[in-house]
C-alpha cells in the first residue's frame, strides 16, 4: 500500500509553496507508507540549464562519487554553476545543450541519478515527508506543480533507490507516482530494452515513467499517452505523471487503488485519500470527486 499526491497551479506562476502544499498532503496519507518519501518539484526553467540530483551515500564514499561524478561532467563539457551537497544527495546546477538521453545514460554508469531536468528537481529519502523536509529543506521550495509519494515496501527493500517519484530514465522532467503493480512488467521491458532504452532498477513505476517518456518522444500528447498506457499496462494501478508543463493521471480497469480529486479556477489536486486534499483547505467542505475505473485526464499551465 501506497499514497501519492499531485498539485498543479493553472496560472502561470513559478513561486507557489509547492513543497509545504505536498508536505501537508503527504503527512495526511503517512499512514499509507511510513517507510519512505519522495517529492517531484518544478521551478522555473531557464534556457540550456539542467538541474541534475545525485545519490552519494555520506562519508568517504560520498567524496569519491562526488568526484567520479564532477569528472563526468567535464568529459562532456557540461559547465558546473552550482552545486549543493545535502542530506545524502548532490545537486548539481550544469549549461549543457547537448544529447540529455546520450548525457545521462553516460552518467549514470558512474553514479545513481536521481532526476535531471530543466525544471524537475526529485527529492526521495527514507521516512516521512516531514523527516525529508527537516533533512532537504522541501517546504521552502517555490514553483508552479508537483507530485510526492509515500511508500509501503512490498516487493523490493526499504532504500532509497526503491522510492517513488521516478523521473523517466533519458529523458527530462518527466516523473512518475505509482500505488499499485504492473503485471506485464518484464514483458514491457524487454520490449523497450530491444529499442535500447534503459532502466536503473526492477521497479514497475520506473518502467511506467520511461514508457510514457518514449510516447511524448514520438509526439503523442500525455493524453494520448495515458490512453494507450491503460490499454498495455496489465495489473491494478493508479498514478501520478508530471511534465515540466502539465500533470495527469490513469486508473486501470478495475479500479481497486484509491484516488480523488479536487478542482477549482485556481488549481488541480488529486491524491489517494481526501484526507490530502483537506490538509490543503483546511475546515472547509470540498467538492471532490473519484475518478471512474479505466479514465484518464491531463492539466497544463495556462500559456
Amino acid at each position: 500500500m501506497c499514497g501519492i499526491a499531485g498539485i498543479l497551479y493553472k496560472q502561470q506562476r513559478s513561486d507557489v509553496a509547492i513543497g509545504k502544499n505536498l508536505i501537508d498532503m503527504l503527512d495526511g496519507c503517512q499512514h499509507r507508507g511510513p517507510d519512505s518519501t519522495g517529492f517531484a518539484l518544478y521551478h522555473r526553467q531557464k534556457p540550456d540549464q539542467l538541474r541534475l540530483r545525485f545519490f552519494v551515500g555520506t562519508g568517504d564514499s560520498a567524496l569519491s562519487s562526488i568526484e567520479d561524478i564532477e569528472n563526468q561532467l567535464a568529459k562532456f563539457q557540461a559547465k558546473v554553476l552550482d552545486k549543493e551537497f545535502i542530506g545524502r544527495t548532490l545537486r548539481v546546477t550544469v549549461k549543457f545543450s547537448g544529447d540529455i538521453q546520450k548525457f545521462a545514460y553516460a552518467i549514470e554508469k558512474t553514479a545513481k541519478v536521481i532526476s535531471i531536468g530543466n525544471s524537475l528537481d526529485i527529492i526521495k529519502d527514507m521516512g516521512g515527508a516531514h523527516d525529508v523536509d527537516s533533512e532537504y529543506g522541501v517546504e521552502e521550495f517555490k514553483g508552479s506543480h508537483g507530485i510526492g509519494h509515500v511508500r509501503l515496501a512490498t516487493e523490493s527493500d526499504v532504500k532509497l533507490e526503491a522510492a517513488h517519484p521516478f523521473w523517466a530514465t533519458g529523458f527530462a522532467d518527466i516523473a512518475i507516482v505509482h500505488n499499485g503493480q504492473i503485471t506485464n512488467y518484464w514483458k514491457m521491458r524487454r520490449r523497450l530494452e530491444q529499442r535500447n532504452f534503459k532502466f536503473n532498477t526492477d521497479n514497475d513505476s520506473e518502467l511506467i515513467a520511461v514508457y510514457l517518456a518514449d510516447m511524448l518522444s514520438k509526439g503523442q500528447s500525455l493524453m494520448a499517452a495515458l490512453e494507450t498506457s491503460i490499454e498495455d499496462m496489465d495489473g491494478t494501478f493508479s498514478f501520478l505523471v508530471s511534465t515540466k508543463d502539465e500533470i495527469g493521471y490513469a486508473k486501470d480497469r478495475l479500479a481497486a487503488k484509491p484516488m480523488v480529486k479536487f478542482e477549482n479556477e485556481e488549481l488541480i489536486a488529486i491524491a489517494s485519500e481526501e484526507v490530502s486534499l483537506n490538509r490543503l483547505f483546511p475546515g472547509q467542505a470540498l467538492n471532490t470527486m473519484e475518478p471512474p475505473p479505466g479514465t484518464f485526464d491531463t492539466w497544463q499551465k495556462s500559456t
